[in-house]
């Protein structure tokens, strides 16, 4: 400031010295972020953990602008200002400080799930952890981020007197338009708390394998108010939350991913069956995608003219378990058909005799 003072500027110009001494602030808190970040970076390529690199790279940006604005508010603290100009400054600073710090925070927290993420890998056989970790992530991580900014957005707003004491006025005659407001928000706060009891209840997971209004297909999202499914055939299904904490679906990997198929054939009552689980075994025991657990092959019903069969085998997934079906009930077809044509179902016809011809008829 003396330097300033010395050069023997014009009172028009004075407001060059604020602009000089802000610059000034700007750069330093460029140079030190970037300074910051050069020792982190060099840290981190010394650090076996593959997860440091992704920290940095959410709260870099966010952090520039902390640094720029602590060094900018502390230089403000020396600068001249008139009244008018130092209140508008304290209010741009209530607006600034808490978005600035929710940013931060919500980047560190993105950048936490990312590191749950890396180091919960899904493409394993028995992944039921790995899901749980990214599911319970996933869940809070958004419960997270939505208050970071309820409360930031709470903060930047009462740091307007104006809008502070609009807020004190509604507070005090809420009453009916409180209620009206509540019960027009049911619907949405009702999917809020089930996103909320979901991340701690789990009755689902991410990659599970549901069936859900008679479609099957795998949890690819989960929100804070809905579900969104990718059906086998590509399509989305997206589901409210409150829906599965009120209603009843299948999941097929609760607690496992391993899964037993079915297959059902009818055949002819005649049918030699030891022969067809005898040729079953074959062609389970031969097909990569059966996991060696269990397989059998049972007579289930009875009827006039056909019995069913139905063979039973294990895989490591759903997946592979309708690849397996479909593999078996191939093979077995293709075997019935050149080998035991006699399996065929068909129908009887009895010739009786004509009581007055003396013919059968």
């Amino acid at each position: 400031m003396r330097i300033f003072r010395s050069l023997h500027i014009p009172p028009e110009w004075v407001w060059l010295e604020s602009v000089a001494v802000v610059s000034a602030a700007v750069l330093f808190a460029l140079v030190a972020h970037w300074l910051t970040m050069r020792i982190a970076g060099h840290a981190q390529r010394r650090s076996t953990a593959k997860t440091d690199g992704l920290v940095l790279a959410r709260v870099r940006r966010p952090l520039r602008a902390v640094f720029v604005a602590v060094s900018v508010a502390f230089v403000a603290r020396i600068l001249p200002m008139d009244d008018d100009i130092e209140e508008l400054w304290k209010q741009l600073l209530g607006f600034l400080v808490p978005a600035l710090l929710g940013w931060l925070a919500v980047a560190a927290l993105r950048a936490f799930q990312d590191v749950i993420e890396i180091r919960s890998d899904i493409t394993v056989e028995d992944n039921l952890r790995a899901r749980r970790k990214r599911t319970r992530a996933a869940i809070l991580g958004r419960i997270g981020t939505f208050f970071i900014i309820f409360i930031s957005v709470c903060l930047m707003l009462l740091s307007v007197p104006g809008i502070r004491s609009i807020g004190v006025t509604l507070m005090a005659s809420a009453g009916i338009a409180g209620l009206v407001v509540g019960a027009a928000a049911q619907p949405a706060l009702k999917n809020l708390i089930a996103g909320v009891q979901m991340a701690f209840t789990e009755p689902i997971r991410l990659d599970d394998v549901l069936i859900v209004d008679g479609e099957w297909g795998r949890v690819e999202q989960i929100n804070l108010t809905f579900v969104v499914i990718k059906i086998w055939d590509e399509r989305r299904l997206v589901v409210p939350v409150s829906k599965f904490l009120e209603q009843s679906f299948q999941n097929w990997t609760r607690e496992t991913s391993q899964l037993m198929g079915s297959v059902f054939w009818y055949v002819d009552p005649s049918t030699d069956v030891p022969r067809l689980r005898e040729k079953l075994g074959e062609v389970v025991k031969a097909n990569p995608r059966w996991d060696g657990r269990f397989f059998n092959l049972q007579v289930t019903d009875m009827k006039a003219d056909a019995v069913e069969l139905r063979a039973l085998m294990t895989a490591k997934n759903a997946s592979v378990a309708f690849d397996l079906r479909c593999d078996v009930r191939e093979a077995m077809l293709a075997y019935i058909t050149a080998e035991m044509p006699e399996a065929m179902p068909r129908g009887r016809l009895l010739m009786a005799p004509d009581p007055v011809r003396g013919v059968a008829s």
